[in-house]
């Protein structure tokens, strides 16, 4: 099983700026992908494989338009692609609704995977980034430094709050911890 625990998150400038590229390319990742499922569906019929998808993101990221997709780590990148086969498949299998376009206006994520991210003495070191990320740690029954997270997900609100969720796996039920930092 699995537990989740949140809390808010406090970038420094310049790390903001680095996540919101890495959200941009996510959603833009997200997007292409989407929209080239749609015409080999609807002009060929075809159903797109993780495969193909996966040669997709290492040709945008080697032509000349897309190169930056290179300057983000790429483990969230991969995530979305994963992210949208899982959704797919759940489409075909009608336990979900066709998978939509992401929005620049909404909630923003990028998934970290253990490859992706260090959790060294409570602090959480992300790819691509030389700092910690400054997060609130709100729950006082759980030690940061003892955590030993299988995935990290970073967000942003639509009202610019960053949100940092730590999923753990453990023995009991799945469920959600999430305090709330005061406002700084």
């Amino acid at each position: 099983m699995r537990t989740a625990y949140k809390c808010r998150a406090y970038p420094a400038p310049e790390q903001a700026a680095r996540l919101g590229r890495t959200f941009g390319c996510v959603r833009l990742v997200w997007n292409k992908t989407l929209s080239a499922r749609r015409v080999a569906y609807h002009q060929r019929g075809e159903k797109t494989s993780s495969k193909a998808t996966d040669a997709a993101l290492t040709a945008w990221k080697r032509g000349q338009d897309l190169a930056f997709l290179s300057e983000v780590s790429s483990v969230p990148l991969q995530q979305t692609l994963h992210h949208q086969h899982t959704a797919f498949a759940n489409f075909f299998a009608g336990r979900a609704r066709h998978p939509r376009f992401k929005s620049r206006n909404g909630r923003q994520s990028a998934h970290y995977t253990r490859s992706a991210f260090r959790l060294r003495q409570g602090q959480l070191f992300l790819a691509e980034q030389t700092r910690p990320l400054p997060a609130a740690w709100s729950w006082p029954q759980v030690d940061p430094a003892a955590l030993n997270p299988t995935t990290v997900i970073v967000s942003r609100e639509s009202e610019g709050r960053f949100h940092v969720t730590f999923a753990v796996e453990t023995a009991g039920r799945r469920h959600l911890v999430g305090v709330r930092a005061p406002r700084r």
